[in-house]
């Protein structure tokens, strides 16, 4: 089918996402529930547990995380370079993207570049910025969600809550955005550095299997 030969990557990696976060969504619940049951409380049903902080804020912390290492991927790729990877640019190759307004009259150009000099710019640095504004709102959902389970459960033990500013700087919201950074990182650093010496037939992500190590690039 021409529809699936064309879009068959979106598509599958979509059907992951959505098995992925219904398994997420119904295990949660679960433990949501048993969680109430241990301490005597009313138990959420799968509609409110849904739009519950708890639900939301596990969604978006790793969420948060995805897209901060695609915008600093996205961006970093386009400054920095790694002699001999797949993921990098070469670094002896003429740049690519200069006389964006020439360019525009290409066919098939995007008909945004034809409008002027400031959306040229703009349009250049689209991908980062798409990026990088997901990760601002996944973050501030986190933030914020997380902030209502951390009052919830100080309510829930006679203490005082703190309030959604000032969780911004409480260690609980770092540490659950800290380890999930850590490891998108590290796992992009090793994409990086193992595409250097390894190979996958037929990947984009992956040279040629007879391609010399120094390669780099596609």
């Amino acid at each position: 089918m021409r529809v699936f030969r064309d879009n068959g990557l979106t598509i599958v990696l979509i059907g992951l996402f959505a098995v992925s976060i219904i398994g997420q969504w119904i295990a949660g619940w679960h433990v949501e529930m048993e969680d109430a049951r241990r301490h005597g409380q009313a138990v959420l049903s799968l509609g409110a547990y849904t739009l519950s902080p708890q639900f939301l804020s596990s969604v978006f912390e790793n969420w948060e995380s995805e897209f901060l290492q695609m915008a600093a991927y996205v961006v970093l790729t386009a400054v920095l370079v790694q002699r001999g990877s797949a993921e990098s640019k070469d670094p002896d190759s003429p740049p690519r993207d200069v006389d964006l307004d020439i360019q525009a009259n290409k066919p098939g150009a995007p008909a945004i570049l034809k409008w002027g000099s400031f959306w040229r710019a703009f349009y250049a640095r689209s991908l980062g910025l798409a990026l990088g504004l997901l990760f601002i709102l996944s973050f501030i959902i986190h933030w914020t969600q997380s902030a209502r389970v951390a009052a919830q459960e100080a309510l829930a033990h006679g203490e005082k809550p703190v309030a959604t500013m000032a969780y911004l700087t409480d260690s609980q919201l770092w540490f659950e955005s800290f380890q999930n950074w850590q490891s998108e990182f590290l796992s992009t650093a090793v994409l990086v550095l193992l595409s250097i010496f390894l190979r996958q037939r037929e990947s984009p992500e992956s040279k040629g299997v007879a391609a010399p190590h120094r390669q780099t690039g596609e």
